[in-house]
């Protein structure tokens, strides 16, 4: 056999007898086991005739491939009684084999996801208000919490959480509709207190036009201010509006 390759080519002996197997085109299961050993030695030969040197488990594998084939040859017989006909002397050479090759594969498999990750660009997180325009907000040092006070506040001196006579009333009224018309009271007088855009006292109607305000506010359609604790609260129309 011309031996073409060196040791350096292979991961270790597993790896050179797949090789040998594939190059022969032989069945993993079905090894011939003679010829391969005959190569493998052909093998190891050649990189003495290099002086190179050669790594101890090549030669345990070369010992195995002997003994291997030597159980082949010899009669099956072990201290005077017939070994069972199934007994294969490979078994345990091929599923190493197999173990290996399964290995491998994987091993290829998650080295080609990692060159595929390394094409990935990640950039560094930075702080996100280098992309936030400087305004100013549209409830002046008020929070949440205060215009809900102030909205709790009104209702109790509406008495608006007692049950009501009300009537059905024939259109609905939307938060749509009461941001528009809210819009049309600001843009009229520039600025009314919280409590005058209450005209009617029914459940539906200050539920649908306090979240209008809201909506209004956060959109920056209004500003709510209070100069002081306890002052009215003012909603004026947003500049530009």
């Amino acid at each position: 056999m011309d031996v073409k390759f060196k040791i350096n080519d292979f991961e270790g002996p597993l790896d050179l007898l797949l090789h040998l197997i594939k190059e022969n085109k032989m069945d993993i299961m079905n090894i011939e086991i003679e010829k391969i050993t005959e190569q493998y030695m052909d093998y190891l030969k050649y990189q003495e005739r290099l002086n190179l040197e050669i790594a101890s488990e090549y030669l345990i594998l070369a010992s195995e491939l002997i003994e291997i084939k030597s159980k082949l040859l010899l009669p099956r017989v072990k201290d005077d009684e017939v070994l069972d006909e199934d007994y294969d002397p490979r078994e345990e050479l091929v599923n190493r084999l197999i173990e290996y090759q399964t290995y491998k594969e994987i091993t290829k498999l998650l080295q080609q996801k990692e060159e595929l990750r390394r094409e990935i660009y990640t950039k560094s997180p930075e702080n996100i208000k280098n992309y936030v325009d400087q305004v100013n907000d549209v409830v002046s040092d008020m929070t949440l919490d205060d215009l809900v006070n102030a909205f709790k506040k009104y209702l109790e001196r509406k008495v608006v959480n007692k049950p009501l006579n009300t009537k059905i009333a024939i259109k609905e009224i939307t938060v749509s509709s009461r941001r528009y018309e809210i819009k049309k009271i600001l843009k009229l007088k520039g600025k009314v207190s919280f409590e005058e855009l209450f005209p009617v006292v029914s459940r539906e109607y200050v539920v649908v036009t306090f979240l209008a305000i809201l909506e209004m506010a956060k959109s920056g359609e209004m500003i709510i201010v209070q100069n002081e604790t306890f002052d009215d609260i003012i909603c004026e129309v947003a500049n530009g509006e």
